[in-house]
């Protein structure tokens, strides 16, 4: 099942006037990395995309797909709150933008073959506006998670390039395992050093004993599997703050065999900062990628036996794109961000 329309335009305009405006992934796709996964409950991520963003299921078992007001614009939220009156809902699956199929139904879904200890969001726990309308986050808490086996529909694998971004909150977080965004194994184990490649954004510090972290979080930081890493060592890494902004940009790119790339930044303002650029660590090279899709938790849950789903963290947007991306296109990305106009 997938959200519908179209992911391939890169017109300009105004959404509010219903016409098509310039997308994330248009910025990507002319860069030459396209999207390969476009994922977000309060906007369309391309300029021509007039599909659903997302499904909410109420307490009576009836389920309702949330779209954008108009082609390239915001989610309605009016939608979702009309049918969920009286009564309550969660978010059960948010639909991929970019045509590839990579929908994220939450783990513990008949649709994530033998999942388990895991439930979807609440679908009203925060709104927020963006671009002028009411829309709802996904507020994920301990025990809920989203995913989706992509490595046999363009995610990237092996030792491919890869790019990853998203909208976070610099408000709610946590130090549980682990609040990731991106690429992650397909049998949910953690099946050993770059068998995943994930934001992850939270107050974990992986590597306590070597003190590697500055200040007391949040951080931008990379789920290669069997750690977290705030650079390319277990050293400290003093050019990787905390991001404590309401709205946060992450971002994380890794060509796979040498090097990655940590940027981050207030999602309502300037541009976004390289936290670190350099060598990947030890033992990660090449990089063992397997193409799944995971948002909400580490790679290793949620199955019976599999790892502990303890986090918390907010998801606003964020795509996943194939090939390393170039700073100029993470930048006009980031004042794509900034324009779409996050405010409480």
């Amino acid at each position: 099942m997938s959200g519908g329309g179209s992911g391939d335009g890169s017109s300009t305009g105004t959404a509010d006037s219903g016409t098509a405006t310039t997308g994330p992934c248009d910025i990507y796709g002319a860069g030459g990395t396209p999207c390969v996964a476009a994922h977000s409950t309060v906007r369309a991520l391309y300029g021509s995309y007039a599909g659903n963003l997302y499904q909410v299921r109420r307490s009576d078992g009836t389920t309702r797909d949330i779209a954008v007001f108009a082609r390239g614009g915001f989610a309605n939220g009016a939608a979702q709150e009309a049918f969920c009156s009286g009564t309550t809902c969660v978010i059960t699956v948010v639909y991929d933008q970019s045509g590839k199929g990579n929908d994220l139904w939450y783990q513990g879904s008949s649709v994530v073959a033998g999942s388990t200890q895991s439930s979807p969001a609440a679908a009203a726990t925060e709104s927020l506006h963006v671009g002028g309308s009411k829309v709802y986050s996904l507020y994920i808490n301990a025990g809920n998670s989203y995913w989706r086996d992509g490595s046999q529909s363009g995610v990237p694998a092996g030792s491919q390039p890869e790019g990853i971004y998203m909208v976070t909150s610099g408000t709610h977080y946590n130090g549980g395992c682990c609040f990731d965004y991106g690429n992650s194994e397909t049998d949910r184990k953690a099946d050993g050093a770059g068998a995943m490649d994930a934001i992850n954004f939270s107050s974990q510090c992986w590597f306590s004993g070597n003190a590697p972290c500055t200040g007391s979080g949040p951080w931008v930081q990379a789920d290669l599997e069997w750690g977290l890493w705030a650079g390319g060592s277990t050293a400290s890494n003093s050019n990787n703050v905390p991001m404590k902004s309401q709205y946060v940009t992450a971002m994380l790119k890794n060509n796979g065999t040498t090097e990655f790339t940590l940027q981050g930044g207030n999602a309502q303002s300037g541009g976004v900062a390289t936290l670190y650029k350099g060598s990947l660590p030890g033992g990660y090279s090449p990089m063992k990628k397997q193409g799944a899709i995971v948002l909400g938790s580490g790679g290793d849950c949620c199955k019976p036996g599999g790892g502990a789903n303890l986090s918390a963290g907010t998801f606003y947007e964020g795509a996943i794109v194939s090939g390393y991306p170039s700073d100029q296109a993470d930048g006009l990305v980031q004042s794509n961000v900034v324009a779409a106009g996050y405010k409480p």
